[in-house]
């Protein structure tokens, strides 16, 4: 463990002592890269957000003029949930089996629950700029995932916030904003084609606001532990 030293000073007084340093209550992310399934995944999601987009423009036309001028702009195409399409199975059986292993790893005891995806579905930002989304989570789930398929440097990435209500309430300022320690109200991953992200349902994340200078579109899931008293379905275990 570091040490830290006592009033912060690296030159001792007589009442000079070196605590241990413990870190506890950790919210863990899990970021890999996972190309195997990009080909297949943006060919099968094309036909999802083709039809997103259609449904978008058709709730536009009932809408008052001002946002019918407006068009898509701030808005995302935003698909049906499609976890049961046999052209997607090899990536819903990965994410079903690293989620089991990210919630295992923790130290829950899975032994009497089954894991269910309870939503799976992909958005694209609109074409027109401003796609974004605001802080949030995704309620009664206990995990939650992306998988990029389209991105750069130039789109829009995901930010996670202190889920601490606690600290939260008493946040004291960052020496350094843009740099990530124990102080941070927030951290953000820049990803590439095929990154996926696994994270914890309870964990509050956003989109930052989308330019439209290069596609984005991800594929954004939940899964809930359900007790295998209560549900016969499979187990993604």
């Amino acid at each position: 463990m570091n040490n830290i030293k006592q009033g912060g000073s690296n030159k001792p007084d007589k009442n000079h002592v070196d605590f241990k340093s413990a870190f506890y209550f950790q919210t863990p992310v899990w970021v890999a890269d996972a190309p195997m399934f990009l080909k297949n995944a943006l060919k099968v999601t094309d036909k999802y957000i083709k039809e997103a987009d259609k449904l978008l423009k058709d709730q536009l036309k009932k809408e008052p003029k001002w946002k019918k001028d407006l068009g898509t702009f701030g808005l995302s195409k935003h698909s049906v949930n499609f976890s049961n399409d046999p052209k997607i199975k090899d990536l819903v059986n990965f994410m079903g089996q690293r989620s089991y292993e990210f919630l295992d790893w923790q130290g829950f005891n899975l032994k009497d629950h089954s894991l269910h995806f309870t939503e799976f579905w992909v958005q694209e930002f609109s074409e027109k700029g401003g796609g974004h989304h605001d802080s949030h989570v995704h309620w009664n789930q206990h995990v939650s995932g992306f998988y990029f398929l389209k991105c750069s440097e130039k789109t829009s990435f995901p930010v996670f916030h202190d889920p601490r209500a606690g600290a939260l309430m008493t946040k004291l300022p960052e020496k350094d904003g843009s740099k990530i320690t124990l102080a941070s109200n927030s951290i953000n991953y820049k990803p590439q084609p095929g990154t996926m992200v696994i994270f914890p349902g309870y964990l509050t994340h956003q989109y930052t606001v989308d330019a439209a200078l290069e596609p984005f579109r991800f594929i954004h899931f939940n899964i809930k532990a359900v007790e295998t008293g209560i549900s016969k379905e499979k187990s993604l275990k």
